[in-house]
């Protein structure tokens, strides 16, 4: 049986197929997701719960560990991490790769729901999640500033307007909004003020929660009209507050603002971020899963002065941080090389061939099989990224082969004095079946590639698919438009000419010569192989390992530790002291820094990224950026900070300040805390390791509380009693919560901020007895 007949006998027919597959291949080649890496979905959900004033064991106690006990009965659940610090709770649940994320995370609502009952009941919501992908970077970093207007009107404008409007740009999945918290109206109570008048700080919250409400009032329905019901129920201005009526004592009227400072602040004041040296608010930009980065970037770019435009005159919006710069000329380079390897084979194939009519022929089967191969790769909804462009580089030189047996048998039929027609039928029925044969050779040994599991079977899936998606393709050309050209496109060979004879024959003597040399010393060639063969094993003994290379994308990533009993003040202070050394070094361009990363950290942890300049304008790599850091670094007192390039490939969903994490786990907490230093302590003195770290924070200061129950049982004073009036004054406490159209706004109860600096002030906290 002939496969290759039908379509040499119908060259009209195959030559419109070809321009078909042609025509979709190029088509498809613009519609691919750009990206730096094949896409690798790790199933992930992160829950965080906000209690104001929490102390991080009250949050492990009484918030993660509920929660926890629902999570871990969730199927297909393959780590569970939870991290509680002051007034937050963070869990990030990892799933199986096989499980379905939308499927995951309606389970985790579930679990939710099934644990409020066991949640604290003064948690002022339940707790919130999203879907997360630690594989999916940042793609763009916008910083958002003023000159004038207060931090907290910089913040409401930034995440209710801009980061909603960028959220609404196709292609963008996640928008976070770091480095402040929203406007809130802050009551500090003067508490020994408030003593001397018989009140205590419940009579203040009491107050407070009753003058603001927003409650529905119906409305009136007359005749021939109807009229909607409202009223002044809402207080927004800190006036209004100062002006409330406390109590009557003795024919007196006492106001909050006697006994208080009013003032507008924000929710939480111990959170900032800075754009290089400038204090400010930072809005971080993750794409949708398969999205193309760059022409999201693309997107974000366009609508900025608009964005600009939907927001304040005297906030100023720029961009810090852009992944794209270096993804392009990543990919250009990428691109580079299949053309030049496309080049390379073109030039191989017109030297061996040596005639021009049968060079072209595989010249024109070896592009039509690379963009056809672009066509596949969309309809499996693959990307353009460094291995699915590294796979067609390698590919160049595989799918010319089928092409070049096929042109070379007819060339041997036309030598042999048959007609083109009959050459091209006889020699592609001679070499059908060897093409099959090769074709399903070297897709056998692309097999494994297929069947690999876990993380690296994602990542390299695609490699296998592109490259047997293009080996398999120039099998099909090499069957039906390989032998219609050979029919229509080759002459008998004293027609043809045959350039560059006289190398042609120098290459044949000196190929000749080293085989017969080869042939006549066969047990040295064997022992040369043989002695090769031990070599690269050897080598591969020896050859560092890993998931994936280490890869300079222009930006760093920094952790800052500082000792857990710093104060806001004094950490702030020494982040700044950082951002200054890190901005000095020649090849940084841009630096984002966060304390209390994102609003979710401890006060003293801080995060950083680097944007460094171009790298055809840098000579060092991002590893000699930093190893050039350290000794800055170094010389900042009271504070580390840990830096390392940015990969596009990270695995897990837990933050580390290394490029590696090793997780202890013990059931006995006090047994944990007594072992994780030793193993630290052990680890820091190995010489292969350096810039060891952990994220146990139980080194803290703490005040301890007793309280003598019998004497506040005489007394009619109950431990709720106490907890409620340490919780007003030193706690951030949400009292009450004004809405508006465009969000909510809460009003925070505490302590004057003189009140609440040593641990003498608890002397001065009044609770009332019944």
């Amino acid at each position: 049986m002939n496969l290759s007949e039908p379509f040499i006998r119908r060259p009209v027919a195959t030559s419109l197929a070809a321009a078909a597959l042609l025509a979709a291949g190029a088509l498809a080649y613009g519609y691919l997701p750009v990206a730096p890496l094949p896409r690798v979905d790790f199933p992930t959900v992160a829950v965080w719960a906000l209690l104001p004033g929490g102390s991080p064991e009250t949050m492990a106690s009484s918030v993660a560990a509920p929660l926890e006990r629902r999570f871990a009965r969730i199927a297909g659940l393959s780590e569970l991490t939870s991290s509680s610090t002051e007034g937050r709770t963070t869990l990030t649940l990892q799933f199986d790769l096989d499980r379905d994320i939308d499927g995951a995370a309606r389970d985790v609502q579930a679990a939710i729901d099934a644990a409020a009952g066991d949640l604290p009941k003064d948690l002022p919501q339940l707790p919130n999640w999203r879907k997360v992908n630690p594989a999916n970077s940042s793609i763009l970093v916008l910083g958002v500033s003023s000159q004038t207007l207060p931090l907290g009107v910089v913040y409401d404008q930034a995440n209710t307007i801009l980061a909603q409007k960028i959220s609404q740009i196709a292609g963008v999945g996640q928008v976070f909004v770091g480095g402040g918290q929203q406007p809130a109206i802050r009551i500090q109570v003067d508490t020994q003020a408030l003593a001397d008048l018989g009140l205590g700080m419940e009579d203040v919250r009491a107050l407070v929660g009753q003058a603001t409400v927003d409650q529905p009032k119906g409305s009136l329905s007359g005749p021939s009209e109807s009229l909607s019901l409202a009223d002044n129920d809402q207080i927004f201005v800190p006036d209004s507050y100062r002006n409330l009526v406390l109590s009557r004592q003795n024919g007196a009227v006492v106001r909050l603002g006697d006994v208080a400072r009013v003032v507008e602040s924000t929710e939480n004041v111990r959170v900032a971020a800075w754009t290089d040296r400038e204090r400010g608010i930072v809005i971080l930009v993750k794409r949708q899963p398969g999205a193309n980065m760059l022409e999201v970037i693309d997107r974000i770019r366009a609508e900025l002065p608009e964005l600009r435009a939907s927001i304040s005159p005297a906030i100023d919006v720029r961009v810090v941080l852009d992944r794209s710069r270096t993804l392009r000329a990543s990919i250009a380079s990428v691109d580079e090389s299949l053309l030049a390897s496309v080049v390379l084979v073109v030039l191989v194939v017109f030297l061996f061939l040596r005639r021009p009519r049968a060079a072209l022929i595989p010249c024109v089967a070896m592009p039509l099989s690379l963009l056809g191969t672009f066509g596949v790769m969309w309809l499996l909804g693959l990307s353009r990224d460094n291995v699915s462009l590294m796979a067609l580089t390698v590919a160049a030189g595989f799918v010319v082969d089928d092409a070049i047996v096929v042109t070379e048998n007819v060339l041997r039929r036309l030598e042999g004095g048959a007609t083109p027609l009959a050459a091209a039928l006889d020699g592609a029925k001679q070499v059908g079946v060897t093409v099959v044969s090769i074709t399903a050779a070297l897709l056998a040994a692309l097999l494994p590639v297929f069947l690999l599991g876990g993380v690296v079977g994602r990542l390299f899936r695609e490699l296998a698919f592109t490259l047997g998606t293009a080996i398999a393709l120039s099998a099909l050309v090499s069957l039906t438009l390989t032998p219609a050209m050979c029919a229509r496109l080759l002459m008998p060979p004293r027609a043809a000419e045959a350039p560059a004879g006289g190398v042609w024959r120098w290459l044949l003597r000196a190929y000749d010569a080293a085989l017969g040399g080869v042939l006549r010393f066969r047990g040295l060639a064997l022992a040369a192989a043989l002695l090769v063969t031990l070599l690269t094993g050897a080598l591969l003994w020896r050859v560092p390992k890993g998931l994936f290379p280490r890869e300079d994308t222009g930006q760093l990533v920094g952790y800052a530790d500082a000792p857990q009993s710093i104060s806001f003040p004094a950490m702030r202070d020494r982040q700044r002291a950082l951002n200054t050394a890190v901005l000095t070094d020649p090849d940084v361009e841009h630096v984002i820094s966060v304390m209390g990363a994102w609003g979710a950290g401890t006060l003293n942890t801080g995060e950083m990224l680097v944007q460094l300049v171009p790298r055809a304008d840098r000579k060092a790599t991002a590893d000699e950026v930093i190893a050039r850091l350290r000794p800055k670094l170094a010389q900042i007192e009271g504070i580390s900070l840990y830096l390392q390039p940015v990969q596009d490939m990270q695995v897990g969903g837990r933050l580390a300040r290394s490029q590696y994490q090793y997780t202890l786990e013990d059931p006995d907490l006090h047994e944990l805390d007594a072992w994780a230093p030793r193993v630290l302590a052990k680890l820091q003195t190995l010489p292969q390791l350096r810039e060891v770290a952990s994220d146990q924070q139980t080194a803290g200061l703490e005040v301890e509380v007793d309280v003598d129950r019998d004497t506040a049982s005489r007394l009619g004073v109950s431990l709720t009693d106490v907890d409620d009036a340490l919780y007003d004054d030193f706690g951030q406490r949400q009292v009450a919560t004004t809405y508006t159209g465009e969000n909510q706004y809460h009003v925070i109860l505490e302590a004057l901020p003189k009140l609440q600096a040593t641990p003498d002030e608890l002397g001065d906290v009044y609770v009332r007895s019944s």
